[in-house]
């Protein structure tokens, strides 16, 4: 809550209710005392670190105070329907992306769920980017099971076929900046240009990229989502997600429904997610730096069919990577082994400063094999539509000296001849 929202509420309710001191006096007895700490208030300074609010309940005064409180995202009394701490961290997401506002959930796919369900009706379309996370694959393909959604699925990269695929019915428009784990880049204002021109609003997973690297909202998308759990926290010690809205309407609409299903972000990981915010610049711009140099190596290795960077001038969508993305190509870097699946099993097994794991935008860098791990949902032929292969590898690379991760890599390459 604000200084002015605590001012107005003072205003409001002038019968101040009793200090902290006053309420509970040192003479009550031990009981009583052990339950009521004292509280203190403090005046003239500020802390420079954002505080935990980690209680889950807030108390009031009088019966109207509590009664305003409803409904109102910066009014705290549940924390189910907003807490302090991490009221913080949607505000501070929100600036970063330029949006209204913003949610927070308890991971990514909280986040995607969270609107996707908010935003979709039984036998609604979609219109999603052919190459996904496999979570929100998954997700799509239950929805379309159970709900009758249908999805028609899109390249991401061309206007014209997004435009043929609309229907007076589609309720959105899915992408990803960066795809996952192709690192294929959909040219965001083609493609949201056209959904807007129908009315159709658009949700742009931003996870690879981070809003230091892209801002979709700047080219008119209505939700821009992100696994907090990566790049914004980015230290592996966190599981979080957040979406952030175009306009405080739509924020409106979904926060309702985020109440209700009650995927929301612990205090403590809101903290943790401000923490790693602060050093989000200096980690994104050292390990974009770092996965275009390895990149660039690894495109001229034996071992290596095929490699796939936005900074590489190979890159099938490099036009559309340096408009939408010229501090950067983000951190992950996408390898196809020559020897195909069993390449691939060596290769991961054989990293030594590398780790094998399966998220990404972590400090630490790491590598895994899609098909077997985060696309594990797709069935052969949606992997091959999906630009997966036997031998595809991600490599999310983090903030070590990049001479040390090319040894490491060679080394491992060298197991996977």
């Amino acid at each position: 809550m604000t200084a002015d929202a605590h001012t107005d509420a003072a205003a409001r309710h002038p019968e101040a209710a009793p200090s902290q001191a006053d309420r509970h006096p040192d003479s009550a007895r031990p009981e009583t005392l052990a339950v009521h700490a004292p509280q203190p208030e403090i005046r003239g300074s500020r802390p420079l670190g954002v505080p935990i609010h980690q209680n889950h309940v807030f108390a009031f005064d009088s019966a109207d105070a509590l009664a305003e409180a409803f409904g109102s995202p910066d009014e705290f009394l549940y924390s189910r329907m907003g807490n302090p701490t991490v009221r913080v961290l949607e505000t501070a997401v929100a600036r970063l992306e330029g949006g209204a506002d913003a949610l927070s959930y308890a991971s990514g796919m909280g986040a995607i769920n969270g609107v996707l369900l908010a935003l979709l009706s039984s036998g609604g379309h979609v219109v999603a980017q052919r190459c996904l996370y496999g979570g929100t694959y998954a997700l799509l393909t239950d929805l379309a099971a159970r709900w009758g959604v249908e999805v028609t699925y899109v390249s991401g990269t061309d206007a014209d076929e997004v435009r043929a695929a609309l229907r007076p019915g589609t309720a959105l428009l899915y992408l990803e900046t960066i795809a996952n784990p192709t690192t294929r880049v959909s040219d965001l204002p083609a493609l949201i240009a056209v959904a807007r021109e129908a009315g159709v609003p658009s949700v742009v997973d931003n996870t690879f990229a981070s809003p230091l690297l892209c801002r979709p909202i700047a080219y008119g998308a209505d939700v821009v989502v992100h696994s907090a759990t990566k790049y914004l926290a980015g230290h592996a010690d966190v599981l979080g997600g957040i979406a952030v809205f175009r306009d405080k309407a739509l924020h409106g609409r979904v926060r309702h429904y985020a109440v209700e299903q009650g995927a929301v972000t612990d205090p403590f990981a809101a903290w943790l997610t401000l923490r790693g915010l602060q050093t989000l610049p200096l980690r994104v711009e050292r390990q974009s730096a770092s996965a275009a140099d390895l990149a660039a190596r690894l495109a001229g290795h034996p071992a290596v069919a095929a490699v796939r960077h936005p900074a590489l001038a190979s890159h099938p969508d490099r036009a559309i990577a340096a408009r939408l993305l010229p501090r950067g190509g983000g951190g992950v870097v996408s390898l196809d082994l020559a020897g195909g699946r069993e390449a691939g099993k060596a290769f991961v097994e054989a990293v030594r400063v590398a780790s094998l794991s399966v998220s990404l935008g972590d400090v630490k860098t790491l590598v895994m094999h899609p098909a077997s791990t985060s696309h594990r949902q797709l069935d052969e032929q949606a992997l091959t539509a999906a630009g997966i292969g036997p031998g595809t590898v991600r490599l999310s690379v983090g903030i070590e000296h990049v001479e040390d991760l090319w040894t490491d890599l060679e080394q491992a390459l060298a197991k996977a001849l």
